[in-house]
């Protein structure tokens, strides 16, 4: 059986798509003939494997493949441990310039200076996983020096069955009613926070945006903007232990987010065979066709007439739903795992461009 290291560093600390891309990478593993490590350290964390260290047998845990989701010195370090000893290195690139700016305070002005670093970081990989075409051209631009492959985040349609049940509860706790425009995840201006808000105010509707939000310091100039004096019919719900509540509660998923690798909330929405709106950016397209599993716009006053329609046509609403139940359906944990598990074979047979194609036999 292969071994694999399947690893994000600072688990218990970040939060956002690249714990629950993570965590998928891991479940889908799970129906495959591959042993996943969680931690590279052979004790379990940094400090106590150097009692291991010492006592010769060694710091680092034995795996046949290193894959790492995130770019901080806990990832260079398992970076430089596989380069050392011929250990396939897979980085997954969940982190861009792009996707860092607008997320929370000085984010914007940093992004800049964090290129030259992640164009090093990813340029030391045998293989650069990363969730869509777009990124993937991201990541060319800067130039990173290393193979790089479109992978899917899949979507857990599994963590999402019952939600319908969580409906009238959710409602009723945030007082809620009629057509409710939702999002899920973090609050920031990089996933459209002022375009949501701003809808907000020129329509009727209940919006509400179900997810956890920086109120510190570090938050946002737009987060702390729209979450101290919210607009009358926004509620902002902050952390949902069950994100089922969310998908139960909304009707319209909204996300006028200007940069996202991929968006694994919108497949989340699309599993719940919920109509979808979508800001028009080229990795939406690159997934999703406006008009058949959702609709897409450019400009406010778009936006405005998508949310018209879909409250005063059921049937446009079921139809959009239905198709879209049926793109997420597309993006299931179990072809992850399958193209995950063919990467990983490639890699440790030496054939990088089967790995780069990850071929699926059967």
């Amino acid at each position: 059986m292969m071994r694999t290291l399947n690893y994000l560093e600072f688990e218990d600390g970040v939060r956002g798509g690249m714990v629950t891309a993570t965590r998928q990478q891991r479940k889908a593993l799970s129906r495959t003939d591959v042993e996943v490590v969680e931690s590279p350290w052979r004790a379990g964390n940094p400090v106590q494997s150097l009692g291991t260290l010492f006592a010769g047998e060694g710091y680092f845990a034995d795996y046949d493949v290193a894959h790492c989701n995130l770019v901080g010195p806990g990832s260079v370090a398992v970076a430089r441990h596989a380069r050392r000893n011929d250990i396939p290195l897979v980085l997954h690139a969940h982190v861009t310039r792009e996707d860092f700016a607008e997320s929370f305070r000085g984010s914007t002005t940093v992004a800049p200076l964090l290129e030259p670093y992640l164009r090093w970081f990813y340029s030391q990989a045998d293989l650069v996983l990363c969730p869509s075409e777009y990124t993937r051209g991201v990541l060319q631009s800067y130039p990173v020096d290393a193979p790089i492959r479109q992978l899917s985040n899949g979507v857990d349609v599994e963590s999402l069955r019952g939600y319908e049940q969580f409906r009238e509860d959710t409602r009723e706790r945030f007082d809620l009613d009629g057509l409710v425009v939702y999002a899920v995840g973090e609050v920031f201006e990089r996933k459209g926070l002022t375009t949501f808000c701003e809808l907000a105010k020129a329509t009727d509707y209940d919006f509400a945006w179900f997810g956890p939000y920086d109120e510190g310091p570090q938050a946002g100039k737009a987060t702390r903007k729209w979450v101290t004096d919210p607009p009358e019919n926004v509620t902002f719900t902050g952390y949902m232990a069950d994100k089922r509540a969310a998908f139960g509660a909304g009707d319209v998923y909204l996300f006028p987010a200007k940069v996202e690798n991929q968006g694994i909330a919108v497949l989340e929405a699309m599993a719940c065979g919920k109509p979808v709106v979508l800001r028009d950016i080229d990795v939406f397209r690159e997934f999703f066709t406006d008009g058949e599993d959702c609709l897409m716009c450019s400009t406010f006053d778009e936006f405005e007439a998508a949310l018209e329609r879909l409250a005063v046509d059921p049937d446009l609403r079921e139809r959009l739903g239905e198709n879209a139940r049926e793109t997420a359906a597309a993006h299931s944990l179990d072809r992850v795992g399958e193209q995950l598990a063919s990467i990983y074979r490639g890699l440790v047979d030496g054939d990088v461009e089967d790995a780069r194609v990850g071929r699926v036999e059967g």
